[in-house]
């Protein structure tokens, strides 16, 4: 198990935004529990990547244990040109490239969990939903991020699908900072 201090950053090269890199996106399918090991493996190649973690408590042997877990295990974003993208598969990490059909589409939905990553908020992994009332957080750190809001019996949150993947996350919000998305006729 890593120290907080060995895991990788989030995202590589620690810019302001993901959307300041270049290059086009591809989605790294990596081998089993093989996330960190492969950013660590960019990093020294100097090849940009998004990594969204979370970190998640435990316990073992009757102590609290925080680990810094991928939040979609297995997946890795990486942006870049085609020798990079050779690069990465010379790792020896990857077991499937998904290559990136609609590049604007991916990095909305990337943007929006950098977005809730950079406020500090808790993701969890959540179920992938296919329908469902659509929010917009209306103020606030979260302002302006987009997803499907669903209600438990402890708290209302908002989900964050990465379409793609088939994957998402939530975050918990307050039903009077979110607005329901009107549907264009």
């Amino acid at each position: 198990m890593l120290k907080a201090s060995e895991n990788p950053p989030i995202i590589w090269p620690e810019v302001e935004s993901i959307r300041d890199f270049v290059g086009l996106w591809w989605v790294a399918h990596t081998k089993s529990r093989n996330e960190k090991a492969l950013a660590h493996d960019l990093i020294h190649r100097d090849i940009s990547y998004f990594l969204p973690m979370t970190w998640k408590v435990r316990r073992h042997r009757g102590r609290k244990v925080r680990s810094l877990l991928p939040l979609f295990g297995g997946y890795l974003f990486f942006c870049g040109d085609e020798n990079e993208r050779l690069e990465l598969l010379k790792t020896n990490r990857v077991a499937n490239l998904i290559e990136v059909k609609d590049q604007g589409w991916l990095v909305d939905e990337l943007l929006q969990l950098e977005q809730a990553l950079q406020a500090g908020v808790d993701l969890v992994p959540h179920k992938y939903l296919k329908t469902g009332q659509r929010c917009r957080v209306i103020s606030g750190p979260l302002a302006d991020l987009e997803g499907v809001v669903v209600r438990t019996q402890a708290a209302t949150r908002l989900v964050l699908q990465v379409d793609m993947l088939g994957q998402a996350a939530s975050v918990e919000v307050d039903l009077d900072m979110i607005e329901v998305i009107e549907k264009a006729d």
